[in-house]
This record gives structure tokens, C-alpha cells and sequence, in this order.
């Protein structure tokens, strides 16, 4: 009996030294793990949708509810950790390096083909990180739910990001003849080949990706999209009145009251007008102040205060 107690007595310390040991080795490999890049900082998937189908014991659509999540929460902490390092380019989504998020939305509808959110999400976001990736899983919601026609409206959004409007009329005019399809799609493959780059085009595509939105990453992106075509509008306004003060003066107006009354009756689209600050500055769609160029007789966004995009 006596020695049954030594050997557990000597069996727990053993064990108790074990942890121990684990415990101050894994705390020193921590503070002395080498620094890695950051392009190789997420790891890649131990568990892919399509090895789970058909082992999940009828678990398939919550196990892709999980992907789906996980995807939001990795895009949305990466965007939050790159906010906080400066600004984000809506457009080039590749400096974050989020590698994985093709691959959640893959496993996720894998699992659940029918999926229609996945599929919405990775058509809008996919672009500005990987416009094959974003083809391929627009084609892949398409394959899987054909009577589906906003896939289409996805699918040729992405199209059209990529300037392929002959391609985008081609699919808009396809979901246009699925049965529910609103007019939109139809107007849309006629637009196209004509006015595919136009401004007007782009806002009712980012309207119509607005009102149906589904995430919160979506809308604000439809919204900031909408925000950036305004002001473009009110740049190429101010432009043209500071072109005919120009000729009116032989030179650039040298403050915004200057140019006042040659605003009062432009219409902006919308029914929209220019808007003031206290200062007397004309602020743009986020209410920061335009930067006028009394040398240039140019207006420009202030890129230390606007949240617009910068990149055009």
C-alpha cells in the first residue's frame, strides 16, 4: 500500500514538473518566435466544405453557416486592423492579404449550394481582391441555382468592374429572361455595349446593390460608391465655373464666394446642391472641404479628411 502511495505521489510531481516545463517553454518560444510576414500569417484551411459533405450527419447547412460567419468576421478584422494603419483603397482589397476569404465562401457552398447570401457577398467583394475567384464563384451560385437571376445581376456586375461590358451585356441579357427578373436587368443589357462606362450606369448598379444589400460591408461600400459619383458630379461642376471665371477674369478665382452665384444654377443629379460649411468651403459628399487650386483653377479632394476613395 505504501508503495502505491510513492508511486503516485512520484507519478503527480512528474506530471506537475511536465506542465511546467510546457508551460515555460511555450511562454519562451512565444516571446522569442521570429517575426512572420504577414503574407503568411493566416493558415490555411484544416477543414475544406467539400471534404465535410456527406459526414456531417445532416449538420451541412449550420456547419456552412460557419464558414459564412467566419468570412465576414476575417474580412471585417482585416479592414479594421488596416484602418487603423491608414486608408483603404475599396477598389484593391490585395493589400490586405485575405487569402482565405475564397476559400470560406467555397467551403461554405460547397455544403449548402444554395447558399444565395455566400454567393451575393463573394460576387461584390471578391473584385477588388481576385476577379477570377469572384467569376468563379458567381458561375458556381449560377450552376447551382439557375432559376436565380440576381447571380446574374452579380455576375455581370463583376463584368462590368472589369470593363468586359460586351461580356456583362451577354449575361445581363441571360437573367433578364429568367422568370421574375425585373426590368432593371433587361435595361441593363441594352446600356451596356452603349453606356457601359458611363457615370449614370455605375449609379444605378450601386442603387440597385443598395436596396438589396443583405451585409453591412456591401452597403457601405454601395454607399460610399454612390457618395464618390456625386462628387464627381460637383467636381466637374465646379470645374466648368472655375474655367468660365477664368475667362471672365484672366484669372483663377481666388476664394469659393468668388464662384457663388456661378453655382446657384447648376442642377445636380438627384435634385442634389452643392453644400457650405461655416467657413464658407464647399465640402464634399462627406463633408470635408474641396482643396481649390487657385493656381490651377482646379478643385480636388482633401485626401486628410475626405473618406472618399482617392484611387481615381
Amino acid at each position: 500500500m505504501k508503495n502505491k502511495s510513492v508511486q503516485t505521489f512520484t507519478g503527480f510531481i512528474i506530471v506537475t514538473l511536465g506542465f511546467a516545463a510546457i508551460f515555460g517553454l511555450s511562454r519562451f518560444l512565444e516571446q522569442n518566435r521570429p517575426g512572420i510576414p504577414e503574407s503568411y500569417i493566416d493558415e490555411d484551411l484544416s477543414l475544406q466544405g467539400r471534404k465535410l459533405k456527406g459526414y456531417s450527419f445532416g449538420f451541412e447547412g449550420l456547419i456552412a453557416d460557419w464558414y459564412w460567419m467566419r468570412s465576414l468576421q476575417y474580412i471585417g478584422e482585416k479592414i479594421v486592423k488596416r484602418k487603423s494603419k491608414g486608408g483603404i483603397n475599396l477598389e484593391n482589397l490585395k493589400p490586405l492579404n485575405p487569402r482565405l476569404l475564397y476559400p470560406l465562401l467555397n467551403s461554405a457552398t460547397d455544403l449548402d449550394p444554395r447558399f444565395f447570401e455566400v454567393y451575393s457577398y463573394g460576387a461584390i467583394v471578391l473584385p477588388a481582391i481576385n476577379p477570377e475567384q469572384a467569376i468563379k464563384i458567381a458561375e458556381k451560385g449560377i450552376t447551382n441555382n439557375p432559376e436565380q437571376w440576381r447571380l446574374y445581376q452579380h455576375l455581370g456586375f463583376i463584368y462590368w468592374k472589369l470593363t468586359n461590358y460586351k461580356k456583362a451585356a451577354e449575361v445581363y441579357e441571360k437573367g433578364s429572361k429568367i422568370t421574375g427578373a425585373p426590368e432593371f436587368m433587361r435595361y441593363m443589357a441594352a446600356r451596356m455595349e452603349t453606356e457601359g462606362g458611363s457615370r449614370q450606369t455605375a449609379r444605378q448598379i450601386y442603387q440597385e446593390m443598395l436596396s438589396n444589400a443583405k451585409d453591412t460591408q456591401t452597403r457601405e461600400n454601395a454607399e460610399i460608391r454612390l457618395l464618390e459619383l456625386d462628387s464627381q458630379d460637383e467636381r466637374d461642376a465646379i470645374r466648368n465655373a472655375l474655367k468660365e471665371f477664368k475667362i471672365r477674369n484672366g484669372r483663377c478665382a481666388k476664394n469659393w464666394r468668388e464662384i457663388y452665384s456661378m453655382l446657384d444654377g447648376i442642377a445636380l443629379p438627384g435634385g442634389k446642391g452643392f453644400r457650405i460649411d461655416r467657413g464658407g468651403n464647399i465640402v464634399d459628399p462627406t463633408n470635408a472641404p474641396y482643396l481649390l487650386d487657385d493656381e490651377s483653377c482646379d478643385v480636388e479632394l482633401d485626401p486628410s479628411r475626405t473618406k472618399l476613395p482617392l484611387s481615381k
